[in-house]
């Protein structure tokens, strides 16, 4: 059975420097490491990244062709992607089996998206399943 490529996209509250104790962080630092021994131990896991607070984002538009440069998420929402996790499972009922797991779904959401196309050393390659020509790289 040839596996799928799902992207784990954790979107939760960021909490300020007073909403969370030391004890708080050390136990999501805790949760967070043993998930990703879990996938890792699994053999699904790709990459994971936590991200930095919201407040250090700048995001690029430049639909009509002008470049615009906005410091902050482009959205202006309570919620803000907070860390990704790249699996490779066999379907969708294995990515949500992993979603559920995440630590964070406990205070947010975890988005599941199917990959539609990757590099491999620096070459665009459709994920498996992904019909030819639905790929955007191709």
């Amino acid at each position: 059975m040839i596996d799928m490529r799902y992207t784990l996209l954790l979107h939760y509250p960021e909490p300020n420097d007073e909403e969370l104790s030391p004890e708080a962080m050390a136990e999501g630092q805790r949760e967070f490491t043993a998930y990703a021994a879990a996938l890792q131990a699994a053999g699904v896991l790709i990459g994971a990244e936590v991200l930095q607070p919201s407040v250090n984002t700048t995001t690029l538009t430049a639909v009509d062709g002008t470049l615009r440069v906005q410091d902050g998420p482009f959205a202006d929402t309570k919620e803000q992607l907070g860390g990704t996790f790249v699996i490779d499972v066999p379907d969708l009922d294995a990515a949500i089996e992993w979603a559920r797991q995440a630590p964070s779904i406990s205070w947010g959401s975890v988005e599941i998206r199917p990959g539609a196309t990757h590099t491999v050393d620096g070459v665009w390659t459709p994920n498996h399943g992904v019909a030819p020509g639905n790929c955007p790289t191709q």
